[in-house]
């Protein structure tokens, strides 16, 4: 059973996860950023792998990818930083990125050091589902590796159930159409949220994009089992004089728990 599925079978609810990019705020702040979420209380990451053309991030991600491709980031570079960091690092971590700088890596290659170092998924929301099924899928499974899809208010009752169907470790609901960072009034997705619901759907849903305070966080919550805050931590860890990255980390969880 992967570590995905073990959180949402031992937490129904509630669930936070945090997206932060690889090499942010500088290069070798990877590890220690991951330490202090586990620490603060995340259930679950998102490590973003920087790429300068993404397709989905906001401002606020955008120029974080930036600062860690300046500083150096790369595939390789991350998978060094990972080497042993499963020796103390014990809740699920997914890599998001694009395809792109996957390919170039080599898939099949990234996909299995991926799993050798301890990660537990892919979120890479440019791979198409047609593709996932005929080449790309395989290659993940075979890894051992969860996928994740990204479904908005747009995708209908047969494409959400076909992407769920794809999908392992949890379905992402994207809570509007837009980038990510714009503010999510979940109170207007009611019907989607609803219609989520009622597709029965195999995997748990976590909801992301605009979700970053105590509100927006618990009504996500009450919508699906649990909610994805990132450009809201990038936010916080951009601020100058707001102490280490632990104390950071600390208070922004608190803040939203």
């Amino acid at each position: 059973m992967s570590r995905i599925k073990k959180l949402f079978d031992k937490k129904k609810q509630d669930i936070l996860s945090i997206y932060f990019t690889a090499g942010f705020p500088a290069l070798e702040d990877t590890i220690p950023v991951l330490h202090a979420l586990q620490e603060a209380g995340a259930d679950m990451i998102e490590l973003g792998v920087p790429y300068s053309d993404p397709l989905a991030d906001g401002p606020v991600i955008q120029r974080s990818g930036s600062r860690a491709l300046a500083n150096g980031m790369s595939i390789a570079t991350l998978f060094e930083q990972l080497k042993e960091f499963r020796n103390e690092i014990h809740i699920p971590v997914l890599l998001m990125g694009y395809m792109n700088p996957v390919m170039q890596y080599g898939f099949d290659r990234f996909c299995q050091e991926a799993a050798t170092l301890g990660i537990d998924g892919l979120i890479l929301p440019d791979l198409p589902a047609m593709e996932f099924e005929t080449e790309f899928g395989k290659i993940i499974r075979k890894a051992g590796l969860d996928f994740v899809f990204l479904v908005t208010p747009e995708t209908s009752d047969q494409r959400v159930k076909k992407l769920d169907e794809l999908s392992s470790g949890f379905l992402y609901a994207v809570s509007s159409s837009s980038t990510t960072g714009k503010h999510a009034v979940l109170d207007n997705q009611e019907v989607y949220f609803r219609r989520l619901r009622g597709l029965r759907l195999k995997n748990p849903v976590m909801i992301g994009f605009g979700i970053r305070d105590r509100q927006s966080f618990y009504s996500a919550c009450r919508q699906a089992q649990g909610a994805i805050v990132g450009t809201a931590f990038i936010e916080a860890m951009e601020k100058e004089g707001s102490g280490d990255i632990g104390t950071r980390c600390k208070n922004f969880i608190q803040s939203l728990r």
